[in-house]
């Protein structure tokens, strides 16, 4: 189901811990693409895509159902597709969260998507995001989604 505005406050202390740990995580520069599945800041599985390497939707649906079945005893979790650029709608966003939907659709759950970027985040189905000019973790705690 695509995320409605105004989002809950744990939904959007997830969402921010997400785009944090991307720019924490990662240098600067191109960003390959990756798919994430559980909690962002915690346990989660992901998948990279290689510079070049082409996927077609099948294989793409593959990867989202194995790791949808690595994550199902995760409790509440998010997917999240973490790529370079802009948050602006990319081919990319389209391609796996349509083939997201389809792998949550066959097993019968329903785990949100996002698309993150180092400037925020977006909901590519319904266009609901959050854009930062200049995150940064809240001083003197660790950021986590309940903060």
């Amino acid at each position: 189901m695509p995320l409605s505005a105004p989002i809950t406050r744990t939904d959007h202390a997830v969402l921010r811990a997400a785009v944090i740990a991307l720019k924490e995580e990662t240098p600067r520069g191109r960003l390959p693409v990756v798919l994430h599945v559980g909690v962002p800041g915690r346990a989660h599985a992901s998948h990279g895509v290689a510079p070049g390497q082409r996927l077609d939707q099948a294989l793409r649906g593959d990867l989202c159902a194995a790791l949808l079945q690595r994550t199902a005893t995760a409790g509440p979790r998010w997917a999240w597709l973490t790529r370079s650029g802009p948050l602006e709608l990319h081919d990319a966003d389209v391609a796996w969260s349509a083939a997201w939907y389809a792998a949550c659709a066959e097993a019968q759950v329903d785990v949100p998507f996002v698309v993150v970027t180092r400037a925020g985040w977006r909901d590519p189905r319904s266009d609901v995001r959050r854009e930062w000019s200049r995150l940064r973790r809240r001083s003197g705690t660790p950021e986590s989604p309940g903060s």
